[in-house]
């Protein structure tokens, strides 16, 4: 069989990464087509993926005029070089896969967690064969919508598929006892963030002069808008693949975008997420705040109050990989789902692992102890 994968972003790298390995081990041909958007290109070329560039997106604000310009250059490409592969499946995490496989005729696989946002994933849903979501996914996506125990991370951070390494203190700069902070910044560039905004740069600077009196601080800021120069911290500046180690030995994960927040959770590293969007309903990460794994907030003073507990109270590091090994235990390695489900789209409903979105079921459970 030939499969056609859709990589948008750096994390959907990630999530496919091993569903390729697995494909070629069995015999079959993959081939990626990949946006041009931040490290994505470092990524598929670190993990020596087979890909192909359908567009590029850069990480300027975003604009109506910008976006029209992009989006209509990739669907007349995306045609062309996915006809050039010729695939029996298409796969992906959103609109792209949806369109390049309804004009192709392929079966057409889905992957979507929470966006803002309802028109698109249902339209796009339309033109899938199957579609999966976590089991937390709030939007019904009609008959073939099918759900998971788990999140999109769990492709590429569940523990049957990963294992830190903690040789990347060496590469960081940072000894082996040393705490260190990551901060994360988004540069607000895609369609879902018009109008949105995270931390001020007088915030940025604010919490990083506070941090830097208790730990070391690491900064990752897509947009690279800031400058160290006489600020006590210093750019997360080692190869993008090794993110998931550094996360895995960070004392805290502090951002203002969602992904890492998540990716920070699935490792047990303590995680607040201070973004535009934590007034808006999003079923993995209020999930992952009920599992006592991160801490969704607003107000930049109460972000400055909780790190300070956090990094205050020595029982964290233990208490937190111990509701890590919790939430996981109950969570699906997604990569072998994925294979399964690519596989053989027409057994998804005999799958053990998955239901059917309009019969499942919603059990309350309670709420982990506060810290």
């Amino acid at each position: 069989m030939r499969y056609l994968i859709f990589t948008n972003t750096p994390a959907h790298v990630h999530v496919y990464k091993n569903v390729v390995r697995r494909l070629e081990e069995r015999g079959h041909s993959v081939h990626i087509l990949a946006r041009d958007y931040t490290c994505t290109v470092d990524l598929l070329e670190y993990y020596d993926l087979p890909f192909d560039i359908y567009g590029h997106h850069g990480t300027a604000a975003y604009s109506n005029v910008g976006m029209a310009q992009e989006l209509a250059t990739q669907l007349l490409k995306i045609p062309v070089s996915a006809k050039r592969f010729d695939p029996d499946v298409v796969v992906g995490l959103g609109a792209y896969a949806a369109y390049a496989g309804t004009l192709l005729r392929a079966e057409t696989i889905l992957l979507r967690d929470s966006a803002p946002g309802t028109l698109l994933p249902k339209l796009a849903s339309k033109f899938a064969d199957v579609v999966l979501t976590p089991d937390v996914y709030g939007l019904d996506l009609g008959p073939n919508h099918y759900t998971f125990p788990g999140l999109k991370e769990c492709a590429y951070l569940h523990p049957d598929v990963f294992d830190s390494d903690p040789s990347v203190r060496e590469e960081l700069g940072v000894g082996p006892d040393e705490r260190f902070v990551m901060l994360r910044f988004n540069s607000f560039d895609a369609m879902h963030d018009a109008g949105k905004k995270g931390f001020s740069l007088e915030d940025r600077r604010n919490l990083i002069e506070h941090l830097s009196e208790q730990a070391t601080v690491l900064v990752s800021d897509e947009g690279d808008n800031m400058d160290f120069d006489d600020l006590p911290a210093r750019p997360y500046d080692i190869h993008p693949a090794r993110m998931h180690d550094a996360l895995a030995e960070a004392s805290l994960l502090i951002a203002d975008t969602g992904t890492m927040v998540t990716e920070a959770s699935l490792l047990g590293t303590p995680a607040i997420r201070s973004s535009a969007f934590v007034d808006q309903e999003f079923g993995e990460f209020a999930e992952l705040e009920r599992c006592g794994l991160i801490d969704n907030i607003t107000d930049f003073d109460t972000v400055v109050e909780r790190a300070d507990e956090l990094l205050a109270d020595e029982s964290v590091p233990a208490l937190w990989q111990e509701r890590r090994r919790e939430f996981m235990d109950a969570r699906v390695n997604l990569t072998e789902l994925i294979v399964d489900v690519v596989t053989d789209p027409r057994a998804v409903s005999r799958n053990a692992s998955l239901t059917r979105y309009s019969e499942r079921q919603t059990v309350d459970q309670p709420d982990a102890t506060p810290l």
